[in-house]
């Protein structure tokens, strides 16, 4: 990690506008920016303020056609309009695609237009994999060169040889695709079962109070041949009660009675760290090594802690490593081969005498459950400490350039962690994870003392804090039919029923493949993909991997059964609510129910061109009261006295039946009917 350099200006990614000219400086990437990751940092700003200023724009529909009832929303939606078709033209011809997007003879529709962005689009995304490939070493647009053809040798001179201040490594990509998975070769299989998950731990170490009896396993009459989760899942929705006690946190009772020792109170004289080459670091594979270090860490005061997790490849996600510092050594423990003996490490873990520093442990914990049944008693988060003291960026890298004067080296933050034997750079930027750790610990506590004038109370916060991380349980995803409402709510779209249906057939094949095959969701299908295939509801296969750019493996594989499911949503009619309408009338209900003189079922003061403006979609329907309004929005008279209703319809509508009116205190309650 190099040190900082002196001098620099504050003007942040841009270069020194005080030069002559643009890319003035031999040391810029390009005109106005030093390197690649300023010119990064600037361009996905952009973009972000971009995504952000279009998703404030009035949505399609009712919305957007009121504002476009005023001349002036007309005019500008006309001149930024033109802007931005001029702006992707340029692009477009920058990157050699056809650029006539904004030619008004040549296209005339929406659709022509839509046409031509996908396919540059294409091409563009097609150079980018290409280059990718190159930086990682594969060329796939070498030509074919007759046998015995010797290629050219580059002559290195002074005029093109490296110069030896500059980075030697601008980019840095590595991604392992052909790697054997390490679940295979895990003692306890990953469990991806759609049932709670059970804590791991059978050994309590440094228990004050034992194991619950419910952390056990026992057999029920029905658990002869079902998995222990499953089975008190079962056997819950049997007996309708459910018992806390079954998934209590294991160290719950430890942890409530756990007092901050005294030389926490007290400010520290911070302990210097040894230089990182100086400093023994060993890597630990065998359960030999694993036990000794369990000794050593027993005997020390404090250590600090980090852990490496790979997400990607797995379902519910592998630690790949554990690196741990004291105050004399390193170690790195390889915990895919030691996965199923890393429940030793508790005895020191949950020592309430050593204090285990973290940075941003609030995944650590759980991973921790997870992955080895190992939990954490006394624990001291930096982060939190960072927060509380204010720094504004509370980030390891910040304090790390703060206490130490160092520059974290960030390359290896996204690696693939499975890689086995581990490269040596790799090894370097675990080990400096944590190295540094306990001194930002020890500079951190002091700085809290002094922020509280000599008082421990600030301390005493952060600790509170760090304890209750320690309390946090790891929760498995459990699918449910409703699963899918959560993930469509937060990508502001406004589906119709085929889109939505096909948008929950989706999703629940994405869980159930993803479950089976041990594999993330995001790899199975990501999420943007996932909703274009649902907006679009392709009437072919081709178009279903034409939403998906590049086609993950699995949904290539599995084309047609994704196609059948698009058809089987088409099938469903077509029912589109406008949301907007029903806020509107739910806006004016309440705001006219606030009158003392107005009762809201009384019309007799409204006109009838009002009432008409309040008809709904449909033959008519009717308006009992602000709490029903959801429902009857879309059943009208004649649809719910025929009797065809589907089951959740029926559910729906008895639900609402169940709940008291909210207007009971006026004693006229008419049904007011809005017709057309």
């Amino acid at each position: 990690m190099a040190a900082p350099v002196s001098g620099e200006s504050g003007s942040g990614a841009r270069g020194d506008s005080g030069s002559g000219a643009p890319g003035a400086e031999s040391g810029e990437f390009c005109p106005g920016f030093r390197d690649v990751d300023a010119f990064v940092k600037h361009g996905l700003g952009t973009v972000v303020s971009a995504t952000k200023a279009a998703g404030g724009l009035p949505q399609p529909g009712d919305e957007f056609d009121f504002y476009r009832s005023f001349p002036g929303f007309q005019d500008f939606c006309a001149v930024q309009g033109e802007r931005l078709l001029h702006c992707m033209s340029q692009l477009m011809k920058h990157h050699g695609c056809r650029s006539h997007i904004n030619d008004k003879n040549k296209l005339t529709g929406l659709e022509e237009r839509f046409d031509l962005v996908v396919e540059s689009n294409d091409v563009i995304l097609e150079k980018v994999g290409i280059m990718l490939d190159e930086a990682s070493g594969v060329t796939r647009s070498q030509p074919v060169m007759p046998a015995g053809y010797q290629p050219p040798k580059i002559v290195v001179s002074s005029w093109n040889r490296k110069g030896g201040n500059r980075s030697t490594e601008t980019f840095h990509l590595l991604h392992a695709k052909n790697i054997q998975r390490p679940q295979l070769k895990f003692k306890d299989k990953v469990d991806n079962s759609n049932t709670p998950f059970i804590p791991k731990i059978s050994v309590k170490p440094n228990a004050v109070k034992p194991l619950s009896s419910c952390e056990f396993q026992y057999k029920r009459p029905e658990d002869l041949d079902v998995p222990p989760a499953l089975a008190d899942f079962i056997h819950q929705l049997r007996t309708q009660e459910h018992m806390d006690d079954m998934f209590s946190h294991p160290y719950q009772h430890e942890l409530d009675h756990l007092v901050m020792s005294e030389s926490l109170r007290i400010k520290p004289e911070p302990q210097i760290y040894k230089p990182l080459e100086e400093t023994s670091c060993k890597f630990i594979d065998t359960l030999e090594d694993l036990v000794d270090l369990n000794e050593k860490l027993t005997r020390s005061k404090e250590f600090a802690v980090d852990l490496e997790h790979h997400s990607y490849r797995s379902f519910l996600g592998i630690t790949c490593l554990m690196q741990i510092s004291t105050r004399e050594e390193d170690f790195i423990i390889d915990t895919l081969e030691l996965r199923s003996e890393m429940y030793i490490l508790n005895e020191s873990f949950t020592d309430p005498s050593i204090v285990k520093v973290f940075h941003g442990a609030d995944s650590d914990i759980e991973w921790l459950q997870k992955d080895f049944g190992v939990y954490v008693v006394n624990m001291f988060d930096t982060h939190h400490a960072a927060r509380s003291l204010n720094l504004g960026r509370n980030s390891l890298d910040h304090l790390l350039k703060l206490y130490c004067n160092v520059d974290s080296n960030k390359r290896y933050q996204l690696a693939d962690w499975r890689i086995r034997p581990l490269p040596e750079e790799m090894l370097a930027y675990a080990q400096a994870d944590t190295h540094y750790l306990l001194y930002v610990y020890d500079r951190l506590r002091a700085d809290l003392c002094d922020a509280a004038n000599g008082q421990s109370n600030l301390i005493h916060l952060v600790w509170s804090k760090s304890k209750d991380l320690c309390l946090k349980k790891y929760v498995k995803p459990i699918f449910t039919e409703e699963s899918y409402m959560e993930l469509y709510r937060r990508q502001k779209k406004s589906f119709n029923s085929q889109q939505l249906a096909a948008f929950r057939l989706l999703y629940a094949w994405r869980d159930k493949l993803a479950r089976s095959e041990d594999e993330s969701t995001g790899y199975i299908l990501p999420n943007h993909m996932m909703m274009k295939i649902a907006e679009e509801l392709p009437k072919e296969p081709q178009g279903i991997i034409a939403c998906c750019n590049p086609t993950p493996p699995l949904v290539r594989q599995q084309i047609n059964e994704l196609h059948q499911f698009i058809k089987q949503a088409r099938e469903i009619p077509l029912l589109k609510v406008n949301w907007l309408r029903i806020i509107l009338i739910i806006i004016f209900v309440v705001l006219q129910s606030e009158s003392t003189l107005f009762g809201p079922h009384d019309t007799s003061h409204v006109s009838e061109s009002d009432l008409m403006e309040l008809s709904f979609t449909g033959r008519s329907n009717f308006l009992t009261s602000t709490l029903t309004v959801l429902c009857n929005i879309i059943l009208s008279v004649e649809e719910m006295d025929s009797g065809h209703l589907t089951v959740a319809q029926q559910k729906a509508h008895s639900i609402m039946e169940s709940f008291e009116n909210p207007f009971r205190m006026i004693s006229l309650l008419k049904t007011v009917y809005l017709c057309k």
